[in-house]
């Protein structure tokens, strides 16, 4: 065989195995994004003081269970969820929004059959005022200074809520009662939250959750993007870098 000829047989092997590298390579990305984690990163402050704008997180897919929605862009047509289980009272879920594939992140407020309102800024959960207790002031460029409030919800999740209104407009609502298969979402910024208070968002389907928030693996301050990495030093914020999300 002519060396030219064995060559070229050579360079295309290599170029084969490159391309069947990069497939096996998407492939196992696609089923660890699709069926176990998936990065999210943090838009707006709504899940203040929490989540911060610029927080990039690791999401749970298996957490609830499987539905259209944990696949890429909603792509595989089926409905309901596939090992599906209810999330818990005080869980920090993505969800798309309904009507659309765009994401959003809240908590967890109500279940099922659960009746929530909110009553002068304060938290009723089926007729029980949440306990709440003063946990100071949150501040930041955005935001100056908030007045944050430690809340404990039935089952005993502790989470901090900012308020910065006393008389906010979704600080007295109606009472809503969450139908079967949806939960209730709101954002812990309680007064900079478009969330299930909201007629325009309402409750959320089961069908629609994404997954649970664990853990955050990065944060900046705004300064540098996650592809920046030469501006990292002075724009990471590395006390929330490895912390569980609660």
């Amino acid at each position: 065989m002519p060396e030219h000829v064995a060559l070229e047989k050579r360079k295309s092997s290599s170029t084969w195995e490159t391309v069947k590298t990069l497939i096996y390579a998407i492939l196992i990305a696609l089923v660890v994004r699709t069926f176990l984690f998936e990065p999210f990163n943090i838009p707006s402050g709504s899940m203040k003081p929490t989540l911060l704008v610029g927080d990039y997180l690791f999401v749970s897919k298996y957490a609830y269970g499987y539905s259209r929605w944990s696949f890429p862009w909603g792509i595989v047509p089926f409905s309901g969820r596939v090992f599906g289980s209810l999330p818990e009272r005080g869980d920090v879920a993505v969800f798309k929004r309904p009507g659309e594939n765009v994401d959003y992140i809240k908590r967890v407020i109500g279940l099922p059959g659960d009746r929530v309102q909110m009553r002068g800024g304060r938290l009723f959960l089926n007729g029980e005022e949440v306990p709440q207790e003063p946990a100071g002031t949150f501040t930041d460029l955005h935001e100056g200074s908030v007045a944050m409030y430690r809340e404990t919800l039935p089952g005993g999740r502790v989470h901090n809520i900012l308020d910065r209104y006393p008389d906010g407009p979704m600080d007295d609502t109606q009472e809503f009662l969450v139908p079967e298969g949806h939960v209730f979402m709101m954002g812990d910024n309680r007064d900079n939250s478009q969330d299930s208070r909201d007629p325009s968002l309402g409750y959320v389907p089961l069908e629609n959750l994404v997954g649970r928030a664990e853990i955050l693996f990065f944060s900046t301050d705004g300064s540098a993007g996650f592809l920046e990495p030469w501006a990292w030093p002075f724009a990471t914020r590395f006390d929330r870098l490895l912390t569980t999300i609660r």
